[in-house]
Formats: structure tokens, C-alpha cells, sequence
């Protein structure tokens, strides 16, 4: 494996974002793709571009087509990436409904299995199975497009903060960079590599207070692309229990996702309407300011992110610690869920201190 060439695919990605995000948030402005705050959720006073994430994929493509050779797994997954950027653009212009954005995601998922990016098998430890490999079979194909879909809305949905989901997304890709070049798969590392190097260049603009959002054409983009590179390193068979890794590393999103289809399910609300019950909002009702938030989020991916990499190098054994405390993460997260919301209207505006106000500022996003 090329180290040389992982670091210069990472810092082209990183140039062409970094570069690239002044000139989106020009087009996002042309173009009407603009948060205005119009209701209780946004608590941003004034309108803010939401087309971050085309910067973000500018970067990955760059970087993917000048470092990759496309074989025709990867074809799939570009031909996937352009549907997801291609729909997620429209939706930060026109606000599609969730039923046609679930469609093309869907489109997305077939044309990527299709093309042979498929989660064949499951490595287990060999009491479970024989050998330590469970065969999926003809589960094979719909596993996959369940596991693209749902990664995908879960990044999606941790989008509330400014930075959040760009910075977890960031440090999940990290995980998966360090697991790849581990495991020797080159292949895999170009696209983490790619991925990271575009994250971190739009990160600068998304840090509160944020000077553009990256809308669902970046948080789907970075759903789909993570779950896809899981597919490709990780479900491969090459660690025991490769099943736990990637739901370690993606830890947090899938773990917000599970909690509010079961909070809504349980408030007889529908699974895609929005509400204010997110992770980072209980953190917020806690007392904790945005920037807080978003760092103790970060902190959780990146214990999150350390486990998977040491559950690869460690084995079995190893592997039962760290299902051992994504259960205490659990049980930490329903506490959270348990805690009263504060009732005063102004409570999702500002944060009272003894000595001052501060306004906070969030990236609210519009989950249909």
C-alpha cells in the first residue's frame, strides 16, 4: 500500500473543498438554496446557504478519479453518488417529500448491488457458525439495500448542529482509513482517504456559528459513501465478528436513528415527521451550549471509532469488551431520552448563565 498516495488523495480532496465552498455558497445563494428561518425549530435569526455538501463531493470526486482505478463496484458507487448529490441538491432547493427522496435513495442502493458492492457474508465468532462465516445468500441483495438506506437517513438525521454530522461523518472515515490500511485494502483507503479530505475542507465553514450548512446533498452524500465503504471493508470476513465494526463506528447516528423511530412509534407520531427529542437536543436541554454539545458528540464518536479499530487488532475477546460498553453507551443515551425537555418556548433559543445570555445558534434541519 501506497502511504504517499493516501496523503495526497486526502489533500486533494482537502484543497478542492476548501476551495470549492466559497463558490457553493455563491451558487446556494443564486440558486435559492437558503435556510430561512421560518419556524420554532430553526433557531438561526438569519438565512444561511444549504448546499455545502456539492463542495464535499467535489473534493471526493476529484480525489477518487485521480487516485482509483474504476473497476465496476466503484462505477456503481459513483453512478450511486451522483443520484444521492443529484436529489439532495433539489431537496435544498425545492423541500421534496420524504417519499420521493426514500425512492431514489432506493434507485441508489439497487444500481450499487448491482454492480456487485453486496454484503455476501458475516465473519462470527465459530461457535455461532461453523467456520466463523455466515453465508447470506439470497438475503444477500436486500441486506445491502437496507444497510445503504438506512446509514444514509441516519447520517441525515444526526444533522442538527452546526459541524455535528460533518465532524462524526469525519471521524468515522478516519476509523475506516486506519481499519483499511490494517487490513491492506487499498482500495477501501482511497475512499475514506477521499471522504475525510473533503469533510475536513468544508468543516471550517460548518463550525458555529456556520457560515453555510451542507443540506441533505452532504448528509446523504456522507451516509451513503460511509455505508458503501463499510460494504467494501468491513463485511468482508477478514475480522472476527466483522459484523460489530461498522455499528460501532457509525455508533452514533444509528444509535440516534433507532431511538427516534422507537420515541416515535411510541408517540404514536409518524417515523419520518421531526421533533425535538435528538441526542444533541437532550444534550442542549441539559444546560450544555451548542460548541459543548458538538464536543462531547465528537468525543463519543471518537471512543466509538478507537473500539472498532481495536476490536479489528484485538480479536474476540476483545471484541465482547467493546459490545460491553456500546451497551453502557446505550444505557447512557436512554437516560438521556428519559430527561425532561425544558417547557418555556425561549428554552430552545438561549441557554440562561449567571453572568451572561448566550444566543445559540443551531443548523435545524427539516426531517420529512
Amino acid at each position: 500500500m501506497n502511504i504517499k498516495n493516501l496523503i495526497l488523495c486526502f489533500s486533494l480532496a482537502f484543497a478542492v473543498s476548501l476551495a470549492a465552498t466559497p463558490l457553493v455558497k455563491s451558487l446556494a445563494y443564486k440558486i435559492g438554496a437558503v435556510d430561512v428561518p421560518k419556524d420554532a425549530r430553526r433557531v438561526h435569526k438569519t438565512p444561511i446557504p444549504r448546499l455545502g455538501g456539492l463542495a464535499i463531493f467535489y473534493g471526493f470526486l476529484v480525489a477518487v478519479l485521480s487516485f482509483s482505478v474504476i473497476d465496476t463496484q466503484l462505477r456503481g458507487i459513483l453512478i450511486g453518488t451522483l443520484l444521492i448529490v443529484g436529489v439532495g441538491m433539489v431537496d435544498d432547493v425545492k423541500q421534496l417529500s420524504a417519499k420521493i427522496k426514500l425512492l431514489v435513495q432506493l434507485v441508489a442502493a439497487c444500481i450499487t448491488v448491482f454492480h456487485g458492492v453486496e454484503i455476501t457474508a458475516l465473519s462470527v465468532p465459530e461457535f455461532l457458525a461453523e467456520g466463523g462465516i455466515v453465508p447470506l445468500g439470497w438475503l444477500a441483495a436486500p441486506i445491502t439495500v437496507i444497510w445503504i438506506i438506512g446509514v444514509t437517513n441516519a447520517v441525515n438525521l444526526i444533522d442538527g448542529l452546526d459541524g455535528l454530522a460533518v465532524g462524526v461523518s469525519s471521524i468515522a472515515t478516519f476509523s475506516l482509513f486506519f481499519i483499511a490500511i490494517l487490513a491492506g485494502e487499498t482500495r477501501v483507503a482511497i475512499l475514506a482517504a477521499a471522504l475525510a479530505g473533503g469533510c475536513i475542507g468544508f468543516l471550517p465553514y460548518n463550525f458555529n456559528p456556520a457560515k453555510i450548512f451542507m443540506g441533505d446533498t452532504g448528509s446523504t452524500l456522507l451516509g451513503y459513501v460511509l455505508s458503501v465503504i463499510c460494504i467494501q471493508g468491513l463485511f468482508k470476513g477478514y475480522a472476527i465478528i466483522s459484523f460489530i465494526v461498522p455499528f460501532l463506528i457509525l455508533g452514533l447516528p444509528v444509535f440516534d436513528t433507532c431511538f427516534a423511530i422507537g420515541r416515535r412509534i411510541w408517540n404514536h407520531k409518524p417515523i419520518m415527521g421531526a421533533d425535538r427529542g435528538h441526542l444533541h437536543h437532550k444534550l442542549m436541554d441539559m444546560g450544555f451550549s451548542q460548541k459543548q454539545t458538538v464536543a462531547i458528540l465528537y468525543v463519543i464518536a471518537m471512543l466509538l471509532g478507537l473500539a472498532a479499530v481495536v476490536v479489528v487488532e484485538g480479536g474476540a475477546y476483545i471484541a465482547f469488551v467493546m459490545m460491553a460498553v456500546v451497551l453502557l453507551f446505550i444505557l447512557f443515551g436512554a437516560k438521556l431520552f428519559r430527561h425532561k425537555s425544558v417547557s418555556t418556548p425561549e428554552a430552545d433559543i438561549v441557554f440562561v448563565k449567571p453572568v451572561k445570555i448566550e444566543t445559540v445558534e443551531t443548523e435545524e434541519k427539516t426531517e420529512e
